[in-house]
C-alpha cells in the first residue's frame, strides 16, 4: 500500500534539497572567484582562461594606465553597472561552462552599446566636432571601427595575435 509522507518527512527533504542546493552554489561561487568580480581589478576579468589574451594585450595597451576593464565596458551609473555585471556574469558562466561561445571573443550588441558610450564619456573633447548628435554617435559612427587595437593592443584570439590581422 503507498503510503503518504508525512509533513514533518516533506520538510526534512525540502530541507535537505535546499542545504545541497546550497552548498553546491556556495562552492561554485568561491571556486569561480566569486567575490572578485564585485571588484573593479582587471585581474578578476582573467579568471576565466579564455580571456588571458585580452588580460595580456589590455597590459600591453595604450589604456592601460588610465583604464580598466570596468571603464570601458560597463556602464557608469552603480545600478546599471551592477545590473550589466550580473547579466554578463551569467551569459558568461552558460558560455564558458557548456563551451558555447564565439573563439576570439566577440562584444555582444549591447556591450559594444555601452562600450561606444564609454568611450565617448571619456573623449568627449576630442570627438566633439565628429559626434555633433547623439544619432551620429548612437548610428554608424563606431568608434573602434577605426580604433579597434586601442583598449587590447593587436586583434587577438585563441591566446596569440591572429594571423588574418597582421600579427606573427
Amino acid at each position: 500500500m503507498d503510503q503518504i509522507p508525512s509533513k514533518k518527512s516533506q520538510k526534512i527533504w525540502i530541507a535537505v534539497g535546499l542545504g545541497v542546493f546550497l552548498g553546491f552554489s556556495v562552492f561554485t561561487f568561491f571556486y569561480a572567484k566569486g567575490l572578485s568580480y564585485l571588484s573593479t581589478n582587471p585581474e578578476a576579468c582573467a579568471n576565466c582562461h579564455i580571456m588571458n589574451s585580452q588580460f595580456d594585450s589590455w597590459t600591453k595597451s595604450s589604456h592601460h594606465t588610465v583604464a580598466v576593464c570596468v571603464d570601458c565596458h560597463l556602464p557608469t551609473g552603480f545600478v546599471d553597472k551592477y545590473l550589466a555585471k550580473v547579466e554578463n556574469g551569467y551569459r558568461h558562466s552558460i558560455a564558458f561552462t557548456f563551451q558555447n561561445f564565439h573563439e576570439p571573443i566577440q562584444i555582444g550588441k549591447r556591450n559594444s552599446t555601452i562600450l561606444q558610450e564609454n568611450c565617448i564619456r571619456c573623449h568627449q573633447g576630442l570627438v566633439h566636432a565628429v559626434l555633433s548628435t547623439k544619432e551620429q554617435h548612437r548610428g554608424d559612427v563606431s568608434c573602434v571601427h577605426c580604433h579597434q587595437g586601442v583598449g587590447h593592443g593587436e586583434y587577438v584570439g585563441l591566446g596569440k595575435v591572429s594571423q588574418s590581422r597582421g600579427g606573427p
